[in-house]
Parts: structure tokens; sequence; C-alpha cells
């Protein structure tokens, strides 16, 4: 990512798409969670046991790709979501048990590999600070929502625009109880049914941090005020983002994911490029029989320039089946 980034369309896609994308990776970092969580309040009196409510079964979409000795999966996934729902059920359920190896973004982190990664992407340079990058228009607006939502002034000093600007996109989400240990990929890696499965990874964690922060500076600051001035309306765009998901709503989820997008370069760099590369690994990868899981973030399997496109400019159809 160069300077042909713009300012406008990172508004709508940064916030919903990268604060989903990598939600795994900043819904917990020791400084949100630390700083930003509130103090329990003392109870008042017993509380009355309460029955846990029934799950919510919802039914996200379910394509496949296949010749005649193998079947590629492609799910898109939400990294974070409520306890609760119950997805993994019906053909999905079938596919996943079905299936040889399973196949998401990057695999789970090994050891301090995420941190690692996270400490030599997000970090600023000696002597700088974040705040000290901004004018006073943008320090003032920035110290005015840290403060609002309980996090000390100095907090993000030490980081570049973007780590905060994901970080603070992620904190909606913790305090509506939105969580990666409770959203697709955790379960997908837990699920102990069907095939013994192999696992890989399409990308790399220092690969998908990259991808932030190669933005130059003042697109880093732009994003960064625009999750400032409409840090109110990312719970929002979140639970329309997860209701559409959860009826397997595409067209929708495309919608909401890409509202705004008006730099195709933009679009190019964070999507369409990825899932080109993407489609291109499952082309190669139906030369090899057998059964794929592909796990990817929902937005990257809706709308123009989807993996199902790519797949499409390659001579490959996905098929629905959930």
């Amino acid at each position: 990512m160069t300077a042909f980034f713009r300012t406008a369309p990172l508004r709508r896609l940064t916030k919903p798409l990268a604060a989903l994308a990598l939600a795994g990776l900043f819904a917990g970092p020791a400084l949100a969670r630390e700083q930003a969580a509130p103090a329990p309040a003392a109870p008042v009196a017993a509380a009355t046991p309460v029955a846990a409510p029934a799950p919510k079964v919802v039914h996200p979409a379910l394509w496949k790709v296949a010749d005649g000795d193998t079947t590629i999966y492609l799910f898109g996934t939400v990294h974070v979501l409520k306890p609760g729902y119950d997805w993994l059920n019906g053909p999905l359920k079938q596919a996943l048990d079905g299936s040889d190896d399973l196949v998401t973004e990057v695999l789970d982190p090994v050891g301090g590999e995420a941190q690692a990664a996270l400490l030599s992407r997000a970090t600023l340079p000696e002597g700088q600070t974040l705040r000290g990058l901004m004018d006073a228009p943008q320090r003032t607006a920035f110290e005015a929502l840290l403060g609002r939502v309980g996090l000390q002034a100095q907090a993000f000093d030490r980081f570049k625009p973007w780590y905060a600007a994901v970080v603070l996109s992620s904190l909606p989400m913790i305090s509506q109880g939105l969580s990666p240990k409770d959203g697709a990929e955790a379960t997908l890696n837990a699920y102990p049914g069907g095939k013994a499965r192999t696992r890989a990874g399409l990308e790399t964690i220092d690969y998908q941090l990259g991808l932030f922060d190669t933005l130059p500076a003042d697109a880093q600051l732009a994003y960064l005020g625009n999750v400032v001035r409409d840090y109110d309306k990312i719970g929002p765009e979140i639970d329309s983002l997860i209701a559409a998901w959860g009826k397997g709503d595409a067209e929708a989820l495309a919608t909401i994911m890409n509202a705004d997008m008006d730099d195709p370069r933009l679009t190019e760099t964070l999507l369409v490029g990825r899932n080109r590369h993407w489609a291109q690994w499952i082309k190669a990868r139906l030369d090899k029989p057998g059964t794929v899981f592909v796990a990817v973030g929902a937005g990257h399997l809706a709308g123009k320039g989807s993996v199902q496109d790519q797949l499409a400019a390659l001579g490959l159809t996905a098929q629905r089946v959930q």
C-alpha cells in the first residue's frame, strides 16, 4: 500500500472490515483489556439463577468448487461473535465433517508469534509519539474519545496510527460481548467431529499487519481520525454485518462492507487482490484429490470482485450449498 490511498473510502472499509478481520489479534490486547474495561459493579443482592437462553440458530452462506476428485468448500466467517450462536449445523457441518483439510486466512499464532509481529509493525520509531504526529484538532478529538472510553491520553503514544485505529475499532465489540473465542475460527479450530484434518493458512500474520503498516502516515492518521469521528457508529455497523452473515445474505453483507468504496486502488489492495490470489490457490488445489474446507472473512465472499468472481474469471464456478 503506497501513497495512492485517499482518505474518504477508509471510513467504511476499514472500520467494519478491518476491525472484524483482525479482531482475533486486536480485540484482546492488554492495552485495551486492562485500561478500557470498567471495574465490575458491586452486587446489590444475590441474583436469581436464570436459565441460559436457547442458542440462536443461524445459517451462514456456504459455496463449493469441485471437479472429478476434489471438492473445496468456501465459508465466510465472522471472527468475533457473542456466545450462543448455533451456526455449525446442516450442510455446513456436513461439509466440515467430510473435509480432509481446514484452511483459514492465517494459522493460529504459536507462542509469541502474534505479539512479535505486532511489536515489529505497530511501534513508532524512537523519538516519535502518536499525538506528536497529529495537528491540534486531531489531537483534541482523539484525546476526548480516549477519555470517554476510559483510556489515558498517552495510552497509544508508542504506537502507529493504524494500530490505535484498529484497537479503538475493537472496543465497541468488546463492550457488546463479542469475542474471538466465540468467533467462527475458534469454533472451527476446536471442532472435534468428522475426519482428522490437516491445517493450513493462506496468509501470515505479518502479511496481514503489513496491509495497514505500509499505509503512508497521512493515510493512517486519516483512518484514525475517521474512527474517532464515527466511533459511535461502529457497534451498529457490526450488528448489521453479523445479522446479514447469519442470514446467509451475501448481497446485504457486501453492501454494508463496501459502502462508499470509490477508490478502485484501495479495493484492489485490501480486497480484490487478495481474493484473486486465493482464487488462484483454489484453482491450483483442485489438482490434488481430496476435500478442503476454506474459511475466510465473509466480506471476501460477497460483492463485486469476490473470491467467487475471481474463480469465474479462471473458468471455475462456485456453487451455493447453503
